[in-house]
């Protein structure tokens, strides 16, 4: 808001516009990401969330069942010209470990990329593969850095990732790019969060009971629902992590149709 005040009626030497900027009480406390409100908030985290959660215009959504964990999200390409397979929201990470990240896209490479090498670290320093809780902390710390510093700024990105862990069997666990992370039953992420995490806690219970088929078609179903749209193969992407000695990998077109026929045969017993 500007406020102008005219001193035409004062004396010569003190005519002047005067321009007063009245700006709100927690005006520039977004311009730097250490530097918080006085209310308590800092701006630019809340900003690396929206972007998070609206960037790339996708919903992913993540469940574990009793032997396995599924990650679903839409598969969007922005071009005709574009190589289709090229275009992707799902990462393998290690032989075990899978990652569907969703947000800004150069910055949901930059942090597969660095989850990578993490891993990679891991096995040298080690001689054994990265369990999917270490390298989530691990990620997280590095996310939690970046809003430590003025000189850098958050990723914004939203990871989820899935494994096999030797002692536990299938895990999930997902990291904000504010360094929080959290193991889940099922969790989503991208523009529908809010809409598919309440309809994934509706059906917690049975969840937790799923074989890898119903895991697969309930993660589908909870997408279709909270997008409100009737999928093709091609327009979505899954992949899973199944039993202790597990590994991730995608699913095709042909068995995402599968599922997809099954899904409706379902629903219209």
């Amino acid at each position: 808001n500007v406020l102008v005040l005219s001193a035409a009626n004062h004396n010569s030497s003190d005519c002047r516009v005067i321009i007063l900027l009245t700006m709100s009480r927690d005006s520039n406390y977004d311009h730097h990401i250490s530097i918080f409100s006085p209310q308590g908030r800092l701006y630019q985290m809340e900003y690396a969330f929206k972007a998070a959660s609206s960037a790339s215009g996708l919903t992913g959504v993540a469940v574990r069942g009793k032997d396995s964990a599924v990650v679903v999200t839409q598969k969007k390409v922005p071009d005709r010209l574009m190589v289709p397979r090229s275009v992707t929201s799902l990462s393998k990470i290690t032989e075990k470990i899978g990652c569907l990240s969703t947000g800004v896209v150069a910055d949901c490479k930059a942090q597969v990329q660095r989850a990578r090498y993490e891993a990679a670290d891991f096995a040298f320093q080690y001689g054994y593969p990265m369990p999917v809780h270490v390298l989530a902390r691990r990620m997280a710390d590095l996310a939690q850095v970046n809003t430590q510093s003025a000189s850098m700024r958050p990723l914004a990105t939203d990871c989820i990732y899935i494994g096999v862990d030797d002692e536990k069997g299938p895990q999930c666990y997902k990291v904000d790019c504010a360094g929080h992370y959290l193991p889940f039953y099922a969790t989503a992420s991208g523009n529908k969060e809010q809409e598919a995490v309440n309809f994934l806690e509706k059906r917690l219970d049975e969840m937790k009971n799923y074989d890898v088929n119903q895991t697969i078609r309930s993660a589908i179903m909870c997408l279709g629902t909270v997008l409100g749209s009737d999928f093709r193969g091609s327009e979505l992407e899954v992949a899973l992590v199944h039993g202790r000695e597990g590994r991730f990998h995608a699913l095709t077109e042909e068995e995402i149709e599968l599922h997809l026929n099954a899904i409706a045969d379902d629903a219209d017993a």
